[in-house]
């Protein structure tokens, strides 16, 4: 794995706004390597999906980034901050070089079209010199990529199971080849062995494809076992940031140490 760095956060706050404005997410910074999984742990309502949104400039009123910025470098080199880009720069910017998978993936799908016709509606807004025939095979080649069988193209997301609708919702977030994928929570909802079957799929697209990741969840063992470098969040700040290991045999933060205790 190289040490390039693909994503650079520094100092990020992000307050919502109110009769009591509240600081969710607190001077926080971070770096993410080209190559690596870098894990975000806490409880819920800590800040993860907030800082996630706030990367992604997603965030939506009442939400708002009050400090700090994010710097992505792409692999030729060229550097954009994402906190100055506006309107259809920041829409290009999207899925083509960092795309997300969401919490509750499963129900991001559209209900009442076919697969192949959300995919197609990517690509005629990300890439629209794409011909329909190319299109339909790059569908195609994504749905095999994640280890679904091609010809479901033609289904509906209530023709698949929750497991295979979370690889087709991950199929989606690579259909332009992104250089960072941010998954908040993307195995929520999953029994345990659906579960580890698209962990294992995360990593070998990872391996195969070379993309980073930033994997948010509350599940600190699962985290400390896939991670290349992990941080806690506690509070809307983040207590802890270092190589995943050295956090399994010694956290430095109290609220860490607990965590690390709570396990059977």
């Amino acid at each position: 794995m190289s040490n390039d760095i693909v994503l650079s956060a520094e100092n990020l706050e992000v307050v919502y706004d109110g009769e009591r404005p509240t600081r969710a997410v607190r001077d926080v910074s971070f770096e993410l390597r080209r190559g690596e999984l870098l894990g975000i742990a806490g409880e819920s309502g800590c800040g993860k999906s907030t800082l996630a949104y706030a990367v992604s400039r997603m965030l939506q009123p009442p939400a708002r980034l009050t400090h700090g910025n994010v710097v992505f470098t792409g692999r030729d080199g060229t550097k954009v901050d994402l906190t100055a880009l506006e309107g259809e720069q920041l829409r290009q910017f999207r899925w083509n070089k960092l795309s997300m998978v969401f919490q509750s993936a499963m129900n991001a799908l559209n209900p009442v079209t076919t697969l192949g016709r959300q995919f197609d509606d990517i690509f005629r807004a990300h890439r629209p010199s794409m011909r329909a025939p190319e299109r339909r095979r790059r569908a195609r080649a994504l749905l095999e990529t994640v280890g679904i069988d091609p010809d479901r193209i033609r289904s509906h997301p209530h023709e698949l199971s929750g497991g295979m609708r979370q690889r087709v919702v991950i199929a989606m977030a690579l259909a332009l080849e992104p250089e960072v994928v941010i998954m908040d929570e993307p195995t929520t909802a999953l029994d345990v062995v659906v579960q580890r079957e698209i962990l294992d799929e995360i990593e070998r697209l990872r391996e195969e494809l070379g993309f980073s990741v930033i994997f948010i969840t509350h599940d600190l063992s699962l985290l400390l076992e896939i991670s290349d470098r992990l941080a806690v969040m506690y509070g809307g700040s983040m207590v802890e940031y270092a190589p995943a290991d050295g956090i399994a045999e010694a956290a430095a933060h109290p609220y860490t140490q607990g965590l690390l205790r709570s396990f059977p």
